[in-house]
């Protein structure tokens, strides 16, 4: 029984000729990215800005944001944010953070006599200024551990260049991933952080898989061109990327179609995270090996495009399953 192949055992393409478009359109992404993220920032959740948050349900199943942001504005505690969740009469109400144990009590005091006759309390959420701070604090310091020990496993686990191909491509995902954040406002909350560590881990995977293959074709033909190299590398990986990426792009978006309000953030950002991945590890990570230059049996390999057939005698090998 023939196993289903979503591409072509003995395909051909030829990748690395987008790398003249992937490289300028990533580097405007990142650079775009950085900049957005030092003068707009990230929509910081109550997580780390600190804060009380208020789940609404409409009695009437129809809830009139305007008027719940004109009446709290008017609480005289700053400026409340209000969001709409789903459209089923859900909304969300943060309170920002007010001096003292005292402070968050007269919110929740002046929100239940404003709402109580019109809408359901459903959740409540308070975090104070030493907890946010504590969070934001152990937040950043896990990613950047993380991140520091994934860039120190990848330099031992390849040769130099294959090493500083896969920490380019792994840092190209974190910070798309963040611009992500940064463009469609998703609330960045500990989840986030979540978030950005599996996809830190999802773009390893892709980028192992094809380095590997790229090493072990080093190892075979020693005289190939890089350019063909590395696209023989991609098309016999390229099944089971084409697999992996689609299965999870299936199934995160199952997640942001039905699972709910409570994870849509976090399944929208993965489901970017797996787009992301997946561009990085064919038009980031592998076309930059070329201008790295690199070695093959310590000779430095020609780059000429790829022609009709080559040492493989036109035959790509099977993707390791």
């Amino acid at each position: 029984m023939r196993l289903l192949r979503l591409w072509p055992d003995e395909s051909h393409f030829d990748f690395m000729r987008f790398r003249r478009f992937s490289f300028p359109l990533s580097a405007l992404m990142s650079v775009a990215t950085v900049i957005l993220f030092l003068t707009v920032g990230l929509n910081f959740g109550i997580d780390f800005k600190g804060g009380t948050l208020v789940e609404l349900q409409a009695k009437s199943g129809t809830a009139d944001v305007g008027a719940v942001r004109h009446t709290a504005n008017g609480f005289g505690f700053g400026e409340t944010e209000v969001q709409e969740l789903g459209g089923q009469g859900t909304i969300l109400v943060r309170f920002p953070l007010q001096p003292g144990e005292q402070g968050q009590t007269a919110v929740m005091q002046k929100a239940h006599g404003a709402f109580d006759a019109e809408y359901e309390f459903r959740r409540t959420e308070t975090v104070g200024p030493r907890v946010s701070g504590e969070l934001v604090q152990s937040g950043t310091i896990g990613v950047v551990l993380s991140v520091l020990a994934v860039l120190f496993y990848l330099w031992f686990r390849f040769e130099r260049e294959l090493a500083l191909g896969a920490i380019v491509g792994t840092l190209h995902d974190i910070v798309l991933t963040i611009g992500v954040f940064v463009i469609s406002r998703i609330e960045f909350n500990m989840t986030s952080i979540a978030a950005i560590l599996t996809i830190v881990g999802y773009s390893l995977n892709e980028t192992v898989v094809v380095f590997d293959r790229t090493r072990e074709l080093m190892r075979r033909y020693k005289t190939i061109p890089t350019v063909e190299l590395l696209n023989l590398s991609i098309n016999s990986t390229m099944s089971r990327t084409v697999m992996t990426a689609t299965s999870a792009f299936l199934s995160l978006l199952a997640l942001v179609l039905f699972g709910g309000e409570a994870i849509k953030g976090f399944a929208v950002v993965m489901l970017a995270g797996v787009v992301i991945c997946t561009y990085s590890a064919i038009f980031v990570s592998t076309p930059v090996l070329i201008y790295l230059g690199l070695m093959l049996s310590g000779v430095k390999a020609q780059t000429r495009p790829t022609g009709g057939s080559g040492p493989t005698g036109g035959r790509v090998p099977q993707a390791a399953e």
